[in-house]
Protein backbone atom coordinates (compact mmCIF):
# COMPACT_ATOMS: atom_id res chain seq x y z
CA UNK A 1 0.00 0.00 0.00
CA UNK A 2 1.20 3.54 -0.30
CA UNK A 3 2.53 5.35 -3.26
CA UNK A 4 3.84 2.85 -6.21
CA UNK A 5 7.90 2.86 -6.72
CA UNK A 6 7.72 4.46 -9.83
CA UNK A 7 5.64 7.69 -8.51
CA UNK A 8 7.04 10.59 -9.95
CA UNK A 9 7.64 12.99 -7.38
CA UNK A 10 9.04 16.29 -8.01
CA UNK A 11 8.49 19.89 -9.13
CA UNK A 12 6.45 22.64 -11.85
CA UNK A 13 7.00 25.38 -13.61
CA UNK A 14 6.25 27.19 -16.44
CA UNK A 15 9.11 28.79 -19.30
CA UNK A 16 7.52 32.40 -19.16
CA UNK A 17 7.37 32.46 -15.31
CA UNK A 18 11.07 31.63 -14.53
CA UNK A 19 13.47 31.67 -17.90
CA UNK A 20 13.89 35.26 -18.73
CA UNK A 21 15.84 35.92 -21.98
CA UNK A 22 12.99 37.33 -23.29
CA UNK A 23 14.51 38.68 -26.58
CA UNK A 24 18.06 36.67 -26.75
CA UNK A 25 19.35 33.97 -29.79
CA UNK A 26 16.08 34.35 -31.68
CA UNK A 27 13.09 34.55 -29.92
CA UNK A 28 10.58 36.32 -30.63
CA UNK A 29 7.74 37.88 -28.07
CA UNK A 30 5.07 35.94 -26.04
CA UNK A 31 1.96 36.87 -25.36
CA UNK A 32 3.22 37.13 -21.45
CA UNK A 33 5.80 39.69 -22.63
CA UNK A 34 2.99 42.12 -22.81
CA UNK A 35 1.68 41.54 -19.60
CA UNK A 36 2.61 44.21 -17.17
CA UNK A 37 3.00 43.32 -13.22
CA UNK A 38 -0.24 43.31 -11.53
CA UNK A 39 -0.99 42.64 -7.68
CA UNK A 40 -4.34 40.97 -5.41
CA UNK A 41 -5.87 44.49 -6.53
CA UNK A 42 -4.69 45.45 -9.21
CA UNK A 43 -5.17 43.28 -12.40
CA UNK A 44 -2.12 42.77 -15.08
CA UNK A 45 -2.34 45.39 -18.11
CA UNK A 46 -2.31 43.21 -21.56
CA UNK A 47 -0.70 46.07 -23.81
CA UNK A 48 -0.56 46.18 -27.69
CA UNK A 49 3.32 46.32 -27.70
CA UNK A 50 6.17 46.31 -25.13
CA UNK A 51 6.31 49.33 -23.55
CA UNK A 52 9.11 51.68 -22.48
CA UNK A 53 8.98 52.03 -19.15
CA UNK A 54 6.06 49.80 -18.03
CA UNK A 55 7.04 46.41 -15.74
CA UNK A 56 6.92 43.17 -17.61
CA UNK A 57 8.26 40.41 -15.53
CA UNK A 58 8.17 37.78 -17.47
CA UNK A 59 10.82 39.83 -19.74
CA UNK A 60 13.33 38.41 -16.72
CA UNK A 61 11.68 36.16 -14.84
CA UNK A 62 14.01 34.36 -12.43
CA UNK A 63 17.16 34.59 -14.99
CA UNK A 64 16.95 30.45 -15.46
CA UNK A 65 17.93 30.55 -18.93
CA UNK A 66 21.55 31.53 -17.98
CA UNK A 67 20.93 29.34 -14.41
CA UNK A 68 19.32 26.19 -15.16
CA UNK A 69 22.45 23.98 -14.01
CA UNK A 70 22.66 25.22 -10.68
CA UNK A 71 18.99 25.80 -10.04
CA UNK A 72 18.57 21.74 -11.57
CA UNK A 73 21.21 20.69 -9.17
CA UNK A 74 19.20 22.47 -6.18
CA UNK A 75 16.23 20.26 -7.45
CA UNK A 76 18.17 16.78 -7.81
CA UNK A 77 19.61 17.78 -4.79
CA UNK A 78 16.11 17.43 -3.23
CA UNK A 79 15.80 13.98 -4.85
CA UNK A 80 13.21 14.84 -7.88
CA UNK A 81 12.07 12.14 -10.29
CA UNK A 82 10.47 14.22 -12.63
CA UNK A 83 10.59 18.11 -13.62
CA UNK A 84 7.74 19.56 -15.42
CA UNK A 85 8.50 22.53 -17.69
CA UNK A 86 7.33 24.29 -20.96
CA UNK A 87 9.00 25.26 -24.28
CA UNK A 88 8.59 28.41 -25.00
CA UNK A 89 6.69 28.42 -28.34
CA UNK A 90 8.10 32.14 -29.81
CA UNK A 91 11.53 30.91 -28.39
CA UNK A 92 11.29 27.92 -31.81
CA UNK A 93 8.95 29.69 -33.97
CA UNK A 94 9.82 33.39 -32.87
CA UNK A 95 6.27 34.62 -35.08
CA UNK A 96 4.92 31.23 -34.87
CA UNK A 97 3.92 31.17 -38.15
CA UNK A 98 7.49 30.21 -39.64
CA UNK A 99 7.87 26.84 -41.74
CA UNK A 100 11.60 26.96 -40.04
CA UNK A 101 12.26 26.86 -36.54
CA UNK A 102 14.82 28.90 -34.89
CA UNK A 103 17.97 26.69 -34.48
CA UNK A 104 19.31 28.90 -31.41
CA UNK A 105 16.44 28.03 -29.51
CA UNK A 106 15.78 24.57 -30.13
CA UNK A 107 19.64 24.01 -29.02
CA UNK A 108 18.50 25.78 -25.50
CA UNK A 109 16.35 23.04 -24.84
CA UNK A 110 18.75 19.86 -26.02
CA UNK A 111 21.39 21.27 -23.35
CA UNK A 112 18.06 21.74 -20.79
CA UNK A 113 16.62 18.36 -21.00
CA UNK A 114 20.05 16.98 -20.64
CA UNK A 115 20.75 18.18 -18.17
CA UNK A 116 17.36 16.94 -16.41
CA UNK A 117 18.49 13.49 -17.80
CA UNK A 118 21.90 13.79 -16.63
CA UNK A 119 20.52 14.86 -12.73
CA UNK A 120 17.96 11.54 -13.04
CA UNK A 121 15.16 13.59 -13.71
CA UNK A 122 12.07 12.43 -15.78
CA UNK A 123 11.28 15.92 -18.42
CA UNK A 124 7.29 16.47 -18.16
CA UNK A 125 7.17 19.30 -20.90
CA UNK A 126 3.62 21.24 -21.79
CA UNK A 127 3.45 22.30 -25.09
CA UNK A 128 1.35 25.39 -24.51
CA UNK A 129 1.70 26.81 -21.06
CA UNK A 130 0.57 30.34 -22.11
CA UNK A 131 3.22 30.89 -24.48
CA UNK A 132 1.56 31.86 -27.61
CA UNK A 133 3.68 34.13 -30.07
CA UNK A 134 2.10 37.22 -29.70
CA UNK A 135 2.16 38.15 -33.71
CA UNK A 136 -0.59 34.46 -33.80
CA UNK A 137 -2.10 36.43 -31.34
CA UNK A 138 -2.62 39.40 -33.18
CA UNK A 139 -3.54 37.32 -36.51
CA UNK A 140 -6.56 35.92 -34.07
CA UNK A 141 -5.23 33.65 -31.81
CA UNK A 142 -6.68 30.34 -31.91
CA UNK A 143 -10.05 31.56 -33.22
CA UNK A 144 -8.14 31.57 -36.29
CA UNK A 145 -8.06 28.37 -37.90
CA UNK A 146 -4.53 29.02 -39.03
CA UNK A 147 -3.39 28.49 -35.71
CA UNK A 148 -3.86 24.82 -35.80
CA UNK A 149 -1.76 24.41 -38.68
CA UNK A 150 0.99 26.40 -36.42
CA UNK A 151 0.68 24.32 -33.41
CA UNK A 152 1.22 21.01 -35.22
CA UNK A 153 4.38 22.60 -36.91
CA UNK A 154 5.79 23.30 -33.36
CA UNK A 155 4.57 20.46 -31.31
CA UNK A 156 5.84 17.63 -34.13
CA UNK A 157 9.22 19.45 -34.41
CA UNK A 158 9.61 19.73 -30.74
CA UNK A 159 8.73 16.13 -30.51
CA UNK A 160 10.93 15.06 -33.43
CA UNK A 161 13.79 16.82 -32.18
CA UNK A 162 13.49 15.56 -28.16
CA UNK A 163 11.94 12.13 -29.04
CA UNK A 164 14.28 9.99 -27.25
CA UNK A 165 14.72 12.86 -24.10
CA UNK A 166 11.25 13.39 -23.64
CA UNK A 167 8.63 10.88 -22.68
CA UNK A 168 5.61 12.53 -20.99
CA UNK A 169 3.94 15.23 -23.12
CA UNK A 170 1.08 18.01 -22.10
CA UNK A 171 -0.27 19.85 -24.53
CA UNK A 172 -2.36 23.07 -23.56
CA UNK A 173 -2.24 23.85 -19.81
CA UNK A 174 -4.99 24.87 -17.67
CA UNK A 175 -7.22 25.20 -21.37
CA UNK A 176 -10.84 25.37 -19.45
CA UNK A 177 -9.63 28.34 -17.56
CA UNK A 178 -11.18 30.28 -20.39
CA UNK A 179 -13.98 29.59 -19.92
CA UNK A 180 -14.43 32.13 -16.92
CA UNK A 181 -15.45 34.71 -19.57
CA UNK A 182 -15.52 37.47 -16.53
CA UNK A 183 -11.88 37.81 -16.59
CA UNK A 184 -10.21 38.61 -20.12
CA UNK A 185 -6.77 37.35 -19.08
CA UNK A 186 -7.98 33.31 -19.28
CA UNK A 187 -8.96 33.68 -22.84
CA UNK A 188 -5.73 35.92 -23.52
CA UNK A 189 -3.37 33.19 -21.84
CA UNK A 190 -5.03 29.92 -23.28
CA UNK A 191 -6.26 31.24 -26.59
CA UNK A 192 -4.46 34.30 -27.51
CA UNK A 193 -7.66 35.91 -27.52
CA UNK A 194 -6.79 39.80 -27.17
CA UNK A 195 -9.71 41.54 -25.42
CA UNK A 196 -12.19 43.46 -27.23
CA UNK A 197 -14.29 45.44 -25.06
CA UNK A 198 -16.78 46.14 -27.45
CA UNK A 199 -17.88 42.82 -27.72
CA UNK A 200 -21.29 41.40 -25.99
CA UNK A 201 -20.79 38.53 -23.30
CA UNK A 202 -22.63 36.09 -26.36
CA UNK A 203 -19.74 37.25 -28.62
CA UNK A 204 -16.82 36.59 -26.36
CA UNK A 205 -18.72 33.25 -25.79
CA UNK A 206 -18.64 32.48 -29.31
CA UNK A 207 -15.32 33.26 -29.92
CA UNK A 208 -13.91 31.51 -27.01
CA UNK A 209 -15.88 28.25 -27.55
CA UNK A 210 -14.54 28.28 -31.27
CA UNK A 211 -11.19 28.82 -30.24
CA UNK A 212 -11.89 25.56 -27.50
CA UNK A 213 -12.93 23.27 -30.83
CA UNK A 214 -9.87 24.65 -32.97
CA UNK A 215 -7.73 23.64 -29.88
CA UNK A 216 -9.74 20.11 -29.39
CA UNK A 217 -8.56 19.39 -32.73
CA UNK A 218 -4.81 20.91 -32.56
CA UNK A 219 -4.79 18.75 -29.40
CA UNK A 220 -5.74 15.50 -31.19
CA UNK A 221 -3.83 15.76 -34.60
CA UNK A 222 -0.44 16.08 -32.05
CA UNK A 223 -1.42 13.06 -29.85
CA UNK A 224 -1.70 11.18 -32.73
CA UNK A 225 1.50 12.36 -34.83
CA UNK A 226 3.19 12.11 -31.37
CA UNK A 227 2.70 8.51 -30.92
CA UNK A 228 3.48 7.78 -34.51
CA UNK A 229 7.22 9.96 -33.92
CA UNK A 230 7.70 7.73 -30.70
CA UNK A 231 4.99 4.97 -29.44
CA UNK A 232 6.49 5.10 -25.98
CA UNK A 233 5.41 8.75 -25.83
CA UNK A 234 2.73 9.38 -22.94
CA UNK A 235 0.88 12.27 -23.93
CA UNK A 236 -1.82 13.70 -21.69
CA UNK A 237 -4.31 16.71 -21.08
CA UNK A 238 -4.08 19.37 -18.55
CA UNK A 239 -6.87 20.43 -16.86
CA UNK A 240 -6.87 22.67 -13.80
CA UNK A 241 -9.80 21.35 -11.39
CA UNK A 242 -11.72 22.99 -9.32
CA UNK A 243 -13.85 21.05 -7.82
CA UNK A 244 -17.64 23.14 -7.45
CA UNK A 245 -19.50 21.94 -3.84
CA UNK A 246 -23.48 23.12 -3.82
CA UNK A 247 -23.62 25.13 -0.55
CA UNK A 248 -26.62 23.29 0.64
CA UNK A 249 -28.71 20.21 0.71
CA UNK A 250 -31.10 21.90 -1.37
CA UNK A 251 -31.41 20.00 -4.59
CA UNK A 252 -31.49 23.50 -6.64
CA UNK A 253 -27.89 23.74 -5.09
CA UNK A 254 -26.85 20.50 -5.97
CA UNK A 255 -28.07 20.36 -9.59
CA UNK A 256 -26.53 24.01 -9.67
CA UNK A 257 -23.51 22.35 -8.65
CA UNK A 258 -23.75 19.69 -11.31
CA UNK A 259 -24.35 22.27 -14.02
CA UNK A 260 -21.36 24.71 -13.06
CA UNK A 261 -18.76 22.01 -13.36
CA UNK A 262 -20.10 20.91 -16.83
CA UNK A 263 -17.55 23.64 -17.82
CA UNK A 264 -14.88 22.29 -16.43
CA UNK A 265 -16.16 18.30 -17.51
CA UNK A 266 -16.24 19.33 -21.09
CA UNK A 267 -12.95 19.61 -21.91
CA UNK A 268 -12.19 15.56 -20.08
CA UNK A 269 -15.18 13.95 -21.36
CA UNK A 270 -13.56 15.61 -25.35
CA UNK A 271 -10.00 14.74 -24.50
CA UNK A 272 -10.75 11.21 -23.32
CA UNK A 273 -14.08 10.31 -24.74
CA UNK A 274 -13.07 11.72 -27.87
CA UNK A 275 -16.71 13.40 -28.99
CA UNK A 276 -18.55 15.96 -27.82
CA UNK A 277 -21.07 15.51 -24.48
CA UNK A 278 -24.96 15.99 -25.05
CA UNK A 279 -25.10 18.46 -22.55
CA UNK A 280 -22.38 20.33 -24.63
CA UNK A 281 -24.01 20.28 -27.80
CA UNK A 282 -27.31 21.46 -25.69
CA UNK A 283 -25.58 24.41 -24.15
CA UNK A 284 -24.61 25.27 -28.08
CA UNK A 285 -27.88 25.40 -29.13
CA UNK A 286 -29.22 27.01 -26.49
CA UNK A 287 -26.98 29.83 -26.38
CA UNK A 288 -27.18 30.01 -30.21
CA UNK A 289 -23.63 29.21 -30.46
CA UNK A 290 -22.25 28.07 -33.81
CA UNK A 291 -18.72 26.61 -34.45
CA UNK A 292 -17.46 26.40 -37.58
CA UNK A 293 -15.69 22.88 -38.39
CA UNK A 294 -14.16 21.29 -41.18
CA UNK A 295 -16.02 17.64 -42.02
CA UNK A 296 -12.70 15.87 -40.45
CA UNK A 297 -13.28 17.35 -37.12
CA UNK A 298 -14.94 15.04 -35.42
CA UNK A 299 -13.33 12.22 -36.71
CA UNK A 300 -9.22 13.74 -35.81
CA UNK A 301 -10.83 14.52 -32.39
CA UNK A 302 -12.05 10.94 -31.85
CA UNK A 303 -8.59 9.70 -32.96
CA UNK A 304 -6.66 11.41 -31.01
CA UNK A 305 -7.66 10.95 -27.51
CA UNK A 306 -4.96 11.07 -24.48
CA UNK A 307 -3.15 8.44 -22.81
CA UNK A 308 -3.05 10.33 -19.11
CA UNK A 309 -5.14 13.29 -17.54
CA UNK A 310 -2.86 16.02 -15.82
CA UNK A 311 -4.39 18.64 -13.20
CA UNK A 312 -3.23 21.93 -11.38
CA UNK A 313 -5.58 21.91 -7.87
CA UNK A 314 -5.10 24.81 -5.66
CA UNK A 315 -8.80 25.09 -4.00
CA UNK A 316 -12.69 24.17 -4.09
CA UNK A 317 -15.61 26.43 -4.43
CA UNK A 318 -19.03 26.77 -3.81
CA UNK A 319 -22.15 27.76 -5.46
CA UNK A 320 -25.95 28.56 -4.56
CA UNK A 321 -28.58 28.33 -7.06
CA UNK A 322 -29.74 32.15 -6.02
CA UNK A 323 -28.28 33.87 -8.79
CA UNK A 324 -28.75 37.27 -7.65
CA UNK A 325 -25.56 36.93 -5.19
CA UNK A 326 -22.01 37.75 -6.49
CA UNK A 327 -19.37 35.93 -7.79
CA UNK A 328 -17.17 36.43 -4.61
CA UNK A 329 -14.21 34.29 -5.79
CA UNK A 330 -13.59 35.42 -9.00
CA UNK A 331 -14.96 32.08 -9.84
CA UNK A 332 -16.58 32.87 -13.04
CA UNK A 333 -20.19 32.18 -12.16
CA UNK A 334 -22.56 34.12 -9.91
CA UNK A 335 -23.54 32.52 -6.95
CA UNK A 336 -20.31 31.55 -5.99
CA UNK A 337 -20.06 31.93 -2.46
CA UNK A 338 -17.64 31.01 0.49
CA UNK A 339 -17.10 27.74 1.96
CA UNK A 340 -17.57 28.72 5.74
CA UNK A 341 -15.76 25.12 6.62
CA UNK A 342 -12.25 26.35 5.21
CA UNK A 343 -9.69 28.95 5.60
CA UNK A 344 -8.04 31.08 2.46
CA UNK A 345 -4.72 32.12 1.73
CA UNK A 346 -3.75 35.78 1.60
CA UNK A 347 -4.87 35.91 -2.50
CA UNK A 348 -8.35 34.52 -0.74
CA UNK A 349 -7.96 30.94 -2.33
CA UNK A 350 -9.76 27.92 -0.21
CA UNK A 351 -7.57 25.69 1.40
CA UNK A 352 -9.30 22.44 0.98
CA UNK A 353 -7.20 19.31 0.87
CA UNK A 354 -10.15 16.80 0.79
CA UNK A 355 -11.15 18.55 -2.02
CA UNK A 356 -8.14 16.91 -3.73
CA UNK A 357 -9.26 13.49 -3.28
CA UNK A 358 -12.61 14.21 -4.25
CA UNK A 359 -11.33 15.72 -7.49
CA UNK A 360 -9.14 12.50 -7.86
CA UNK A 361 -11.97 10.09 -7.32
CA UNK A 362 -13.90 11.99 -9.46
CA UNK A 363 -12.03 12.02 -12.59
CA UNK A 364 -11.21 8.47 -11.92
CA UNK A 365 -14.48 7.13 -12.09
CA UNK A 366 -15.48 9.37 -14.66
CA UNK A 367 -12.34 8.60 -17.12
CA UNK A 368 -10.18 5.70 -16.03
CA UNK A 369 -7.44 7.00 -17.07
CA UNK A 370 -3.99 7.59 -14.51
CA UNK A 371 -3.86 10.76 -13.19
CA UNK A 372 -1.05 13.11 -12.66
CA UNK A 373 -1.12 15.82 -10.09
CA UNK A 374 1.32 18.60 -12.01
CA UNK A 375 0.41 21.57 -9.73
CA UNK A 376 -0.44 21.84 -6.46
CA UNK A 377 1.00 24.64 -3.93
CA UNK A 378 0.42 27.66 -1.78
CA UNK A 379 1.45 31.46 -2.79
CA UNK A 380 2.95 33.06 0.65
CA UNK A 381 4.30 36.54 1.64
CA UNK A 382 8.01 35.52 2.48
CA UNK A 383 10.55 37.45 3.50
CA UNK A 384 13.97 35.90 5.25
CA UNK A 385 15.10 35.91 8.87
CA UNK A 386 18.30 38.07 9.90
CA UNK A 387 20.84 34.92 8.83
CA UNK A 388 18.31 34.46 5.66
CA UNK A 389 16.16 31.85 6.11
CA UNK A 390 12.54 30.99 5.73
CA UNK A 391 11.01 28.75 8.02
CA UNK A 392 7.98 28.19 6.44
CA UNK A 393 6.28 25.72 8.28
CA UNK A 394 2.64 27.07 6.41
CA UNK A 395 3.70 25.48 3.60
CA UNK A 396 4.79 22.54 4.81
CA UNK A 397 1.03 21.86 6.68
CA UNK A 398 -0.39 22.83 3.03
CA UNK A 399 1.58 20.43 1.05
CA UNK A 400 1.70 17.64 3.85
CA UNK A 401 -2.57 17.70 4.41
CA UNK A 402 -2.69 17.35 0.21
CA UNK A 403 -0.31 15.08 -0.01
CA UNK A 404 -1.62 12.63 2.59
CA UNK A 405 -4.98 12.98 0.76
CA UNK A 406 -3.22 11.95 -2.14
CA UNK A 407 -2.14 8.48 -0.77
CA UNK A 408 -5.97 8.35 0.70
CA UNK A 409 -7.45 8.27 -3.07
CA UNK A 410 -4.43 5.83 -3.99
CA UNK A 411 -4.96 3.25 -0.67
CA UNK A 412 -8.67 3.54 -0.19
CA UNK A 413 -10.29 4.75 -3.05
CA UNK A 414 -7.74 2.63 -5.95
CA UNK A 415 -7.13 5.59 -7.83
CA UNK A 416 -4.22 5.33 -10.28
CA UNK A 417 -1.80 8.37 -9.30
CA UNK A 418 0.80 8.75 -11.69
CA UNK A 419 3.03 11.53 -9.86
CA UNK A 420 3.10 14.68 -7.78
CA UNK A 421 5.07 17.83 -8.84
CA UNK A 422 4.85 20.76 -6.91
CA UNK A 423 4.13 24.12 -8.41
CA UNK A 424 6.37 26.73 -8.32
CA UNK A 425 9.58 24.52 -6.50
CA UNK A 426 11.87 27.32 -7.17
CA UNK A 427 10.17 31.51 -6.85
CA UNK A 428 9.04 32.50 -9.82
CA UNK A 429 6.95 35.60 -11.46
CA UNK A 430 2.87 34.66 -10.36
CA UNK A 431 1.16 34.03 -13.32
CA UNK A 432 -1.60 35.48 -11.72
CA UNK A 433 -0.71 38.80 -10.24
CA UNK A 434 3.51 38.96 -12.07
CA UNK A 435 4.24 39.65 -8.35
CA UNK A 436 7.22 38.00 -6.92
CA UNK A 437 6.24 38.04 -3.81
CA UNK A 438 3.54 35.83 -4.02
CA UNK A 439 5.47 33.38 -3.51
CA UNK A 440 5.43 29.25 -4.04
CA UNK A 441 8.90 27.88 -3.92
CA UNK A 442 10.95 25.51 -1.74
CA UNK A 443 13.69 27.43 -2.58
CA UNK A 444 13.55 31.48 -2.48
CA UNK A 445 15.07 33.61 -4.85
CA UNK A 446 15.71 36.71 -3.91
CA UNK A 447 14.38 39.16 -5.91
CA UNK A 448 11.64 41.65 -6.05
CA UNK A 449 8.27 42.62 -7.88
CA UNK A 450 10.73 45.35 -9.85
CA UNK A 451 13.53 42.90 -10.50
CA UNK A 452 15.83 44.31 -7.69
CA UNK A 453 17.78 41.69 -5.57
CA UNK A 454 20.99 39.51 -5.41
CA UNK A 455 19.01 37.00 -7.40
CA UNK A 456 20.36 34.36 -5.05
CA UNK A 457 19.19 31.00 -4.21
CA UNK A 458 18.26 29.88 -1.01
CA UNK A 459 16.87 26.76 0.68
CA UNK A 460 13.58 27.23 2.38
CA UNK A 461 12.51 24.73 5.62
CA UNK A 462 10.54 23.75 3.06
CA UNK A 463 13.44 22.14 0.90
CA UNK A 464 14.45 19.50 3.51
CA UNK A 465 10.98 18.29 4.38
CA UNK A 466 10.38 17.45 0.64
CA UNK A 467 13.29 16.00 0.30
CA UNK A 468 12.36 13.67 3.35
CA UNK A 469 9.02 12.91 1.57
CA UNK A 470 10.83 11.99 -1.28
CA UNK A 471 13.09 9.91 0.37
CA UNK A 472 10.42 8.58 2.09
CA UNK A 473 8.40 7.96 -0.96
CA UNK A 474 5.65 9.35 0.82
CA UNK A 475 5.93 7.66 3.84
CA UNK A 476 7.12 10.65 6.11
CA UNK A 477 5.24 13.83 5.95
CA UNK A 478 6.96 14.75 8.99
CA UNK A 479 8.72 17.88 9.51
CA UNK A 480 9.73 16.83 13.19
CA UNK A 481 13.70 17.15 13.30
CA UNK A 482 14.39 18.68 9.77
CA UNK A 483 18.23 19.33 9.31
CA UNK A 484 18.69 23.08 8.98
CA UNK A 485 19.20 23.97 5.35
CA UNK A 486 22.62 25.24 4.09
CA UNK A 487 22.44 28.90 2.93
Amino acid sequence: MGFPKDFLWGGAVAAHQLEGAWDVDGRGPSICDVLTGGSNDSPREITSHVIEGKNYPNHRGIGYYHTFENDNALFREMGFKCFRTSISWSRIFPQGDELEPNEEGLRFYDRLFADYRAKGMEPVVTLSHFEMPLHLAKEGGFANRKTIECFVRFAATVMRRYHDSVRYWLTFNEVNNQTNTSNPIFAYTNSGLIPDPEMSEHERRQRMWQSVHNEFVASAKVVELGHEINPDFEIGCMLAIVPVYPASSDPEDVMRAEVVMRDRFVFGDVYVNGEYPRYFLKMLERERIHIEEEAEDRAIIARGTVDFISISYYMSSTVTADESKPDVLQSGFRGSVRNPHLQTTSWGWQIDPIGLRYSLCLLYERYRKPIFIVENGIGLYEKPDDEGYIDDEERIEYLREHIAQVRKAIDEDGVEVMGYTVWGCIDVVSFGTGEMKKRYGLIYVDEDDEGRGSHKRSRKKSFSWYRRVIASNGEDLSSRNLPVPER
